[in-house]
């Protein structure tokens, strides 16, 4: 049995690289392939060899940020968790400030 962090390069057997492929990942998770223009694709490469990081990782990156922008219920759970967290005491100056605040408005 070859040990599975033995991973063969491209000067090495196809063959051996083919049957031991599943053993041989640089990354964790899951892997998929998409079809996107060439302007993204030529401007994605650009920001990865700028801000030094993989194409993977900035594909992961920008999912990530579309997907928390686009899922209002867990933006909402977030701030929930975080008034809760920081509970209901009253800050008198905070309060006294923001009533001064709302008197010179204009309603």
């Amino acid at each position: 049995m070859v040990p599975a962090d033995v991973c063969f390069d491209s000067k090495q057997s196809r063959a051996a690289s083919l049957l031991l492929g599943s053993l041989c990942s640089y990354t964790t998770g899951m892997k998929t392939a998409v079809s996107i223009p060439e302007d993204v694709f030529e401007g994605a490469e650009r920001l990865a060899r700028k801000t030094k990081r993989s194409r993977s990782r900035l594909f992961s990156d920008a999912l990530r940020e579309y997907l928390a922008r686009h899922t209002p219920d867990s933006v909402t759970e977030a701030m929930n968790r975080a008034c809760a967290e920081l509970g209901t005491a009253k800050d008198e100056f905070v309060s006294s400030a923001a009533r001064r605040v709302l008197e010179r408005s204009e309603w």
